[in-house]
């Protein structure tokens, strides 16, 4: 039987990034997937249609601002067909690139779910596949709580969500994450009714609430309401419609709504795969431990992306499949980044990278804090989005830049200065002197590290 020197579980982000590295390393790899064309959830059913959406969203959402400025373009009109013909187009003009870029690179490509029998050899269907190194990338699903009626009908998880098979005239979101906000963002602009329940006390529970602020005030006018600190008991589907009961501390009380989305957060795609016969353990929450260079229990095999627990963002991904092929390839390496940048693609967006304000009072780490406020922003004002702020998180001493955060329009675009802040050890005075374009957004990070500095020109520091 022939040894294949890399066989790589999942064609995602970190999948076919391993794939691809390897290949240009000069192994010979092997990319086994269960879909038709590479990309994971992320390019089929996640990121990417997503974001496509979301930026139909904000055109919407313009177009409706723009009567405030003097340009009235009339109420748009949804053509849902056209819309979902686009969200595929997108998808498909991607996928098709990648299997290119396969071919290209001569990655081997076998269409199956690959199953573990030992620590060296995985099978997929009835073919039997010897191995000396495997990386495991199989991704994540939607979570969907037990004691709920099954996803189907009118019960949507993320991944029914954004086929938008029509605009319901209410809908509930069950969960205040990143993913429930983007989507409840997405059919709020489309006309539906949107209802948010969180069970925590906070949307974004865990973000910086200086970040989450300005958005919750913006989709407090935009939703039809937010429940906090509630818990849906029960769902029960009908013909006609979902009966829904809430309870918190006033008691439960029951609503109906068209449609259901379900986002209370994902789940590891380690069942099935044998992991057990390969000597592959798994901790309590059925993600894969693996050390610095993303080995598993077993060495012959490593792991990548959701599987492995953290962020389960398809940039960390990317970024592990590079030190696992490294690793393989015998090369001095280690995953460890002091900045993993992660965007919520509301409206306002909101990205952060590196430490937080409320992470170093947890661990007790003195830090100090320097804020703008996008109302000074010249481009802010001319945007008409002055709701924004721009956050660092420094050391008080030497003012070396520990994190960085963002709320507003395109904070997404801007988070990567922050990346690289503090990633190279930047101080408040790096930024501050690097001549920023006027007038921009990114000047708001200039001037928040001036603000540090007491040098800021469009506002005053209290002293």
């Amino acid at each position: 039987m022939v040894e294949h020197p890399l066989i790589v579980i999942g064609a995602g982000p970190g999948g076919y990034a391993a794939a691809f590295l390897a290949a240009d390393k000069g192994l010979d790899v092997t990319l086994v997937d269960d879909r038709n064309a590479p990309g994971g959830v992320c390019l089929h059913v996640g990121c990417i249609p997503s974001k496509t959406l979301l930026h139909i969203a904000k055109l919407i959402g313009e177009a409706r601002q723009a009567k405030e400025w003097g340009l009235d373009f009339g109420e748009p009109r949804i053509d849902l067909k056209g819309l979902r013909k686009w969200k595929n187009k997108v998808v498909e003009q991607m996928t098709g690139g990648l299997a290119q870029l396969s071919k290209q690179r001569k990655v081997k490509r076998i269409n199956g779910r690959a199953v573990f029998q030992n620590a060296h050899s995985v099978k997929v269907g009835n073919e039997l596949l010897k191995f000396k190194h495997c990386i495991v990338a199989t991704g994540s699903r939607p979570a969907w709580p037990k004691g709920f009626p099954k996803p189907g009908g009118r019960l949507m998880d993320s991944t029914n969500a954004l086929e938008i098979e029509d605009i319901p005239e209410r809908l509930l979101v069950i969960g205040g994450g990143y993913i429930g906000l983007e989507m409840g963002t997405v059919y709020a602009a489309l006309g539906s009714k949107v209802t948010v329940v969180e069970m925590t006390g906070d949307l974004l529970s865990g973000v910086d609430r200086d970040l989450v602020r300005p958005l919750q005030k913006k989709l407090a006018g935009e939703f039809e309401a937010i429940h906090l600190n509630t818990n849906v008991k029960s769902l029960k589907e009908n013909v006609d419609d979902v009966q829904a009961i809430f309870q918190n501390d006033d008691g439960s009380r029951e609503d109906a709504f068209d449609r259901v989305l379900v986002a209370v957060g994902r789940q590891p795609n380690t069942e099935g795969l044998g992991l057990d016969a390969a000597s592959v353990e798994l901790d309590e929450h059925g993600f894969i431990p693996v050390n610095a260079q993303r080995q598993t229990a077993e060495p012959a095999i490593y792991a990548i992306g959701d599987v492995t627990g953290g962020a389960l963002l398809a940039h960390k991904a990317a970024h592990e499949a590079r030190v696992a092929v490294e690793a393989i390839a015998g090369e001095k390496t280690e995953w460890n980044p002091h900045a993993i940048p992660a965007v919520v693609f509301t409206d306002p967006e909101i990205a952060w990278c590196g430490l937080t304000e409320s992470e170093a009072k947890e661990k007790k780490i003195d830090v100090e804090i320097a804020k703008f406020p996008w109302g000074a922003s010249g481009r802010a004002q001319s945007l008409g989005r002055t709701e924004g702020v721009t956050k660092l998180v420094l050391q008080p001493k030497t003012g070396r830049v520990l994190g960085v955060g963002l709320c507003g329009a395109g904070s997404g675009e801007l988070i990567s200065e922050g990346v690289l802040a503090v990633e190279m050890g930047a101080v408040a005075e790096d930024i501050a002197r690097s001549i920023h374009p006027h007038p921009t957004l990114s000047e708001t990070l200039m001037e928040s590290a001036e603000t540090f500095l007491g040098t800021a020109t469009h506002i005053m520091r209290k002293k």
